[in-house]
């Protein structure tokens, strides 16, 4: 199960912030913000990739994939065209059709051909299933890193 929110929630009271200055930085409301960080609602990718920047931290901190707060050379940008790339290779990296990828993150094959074809931007939870599945770096398929990271090489 994913638990960004905690992560959340630990760095803006280390860094001694409320919930709506966090929610203002990042141009959202408070009660938005809240429903992020308490699980409520699912926080979508690109609101993600803006608290990651806030906080100068991973998105694999937030998913409490690694303990490494950030990489070096980290991109503070998300882009499409490298995530759908990507996500296409390690499919096939892995000998996965669409329809067996589909089965794994239960979701529809549009699912994963709208990902590869530079429709959609994958959704949290199937990113956090790929990266739980494939032990393989958020940060680098959304090509905010160019290192392929994977678990093994990271201190989990």
């Amino acid at each position: 199960m994913i638990n960004y929110g905690n992560k959340m929630k630990e760095l803006r009271e280390y860094e001694g912030l409320s919930q709506r200055e966090v929610a203002e930085a990042i141009g959202i409301s408070r009660s938005a913000y809240n429903q992020f960080e308490k699980q409520y609602d699912i926080i979508p990718i690109k609101r993600l990739n803006q608290i990651a920047n806030f906080f100068d931290v991973s998105i694999d901190y937030l998913f409490g994939l690694t303990k490494t707060r950030n990489y070096l050379n980290s991109n503070k940008n998300i882009d499409i065209n490298i995530s759908s790339k990507r996500l296409k290779n390690l499919r096939k990296e892995n000998n996965l059709t669409q329809e067996k990828l589909k089965d794994y993150l239960n979701a529809s094959v549009s699912v994963i051909v709208h990902h590869e074809n530079k429709r959609t931007i994958i959704g949290t939870p199937f990113l956090y299933t790929i990266c739980k599945k494939f032990k393989i770096s958020a940060d680098y398929l959304l090509g905010r890193i160019d290192e392929k990271i994977t678990f093994e090489n990271v201190d989990n």
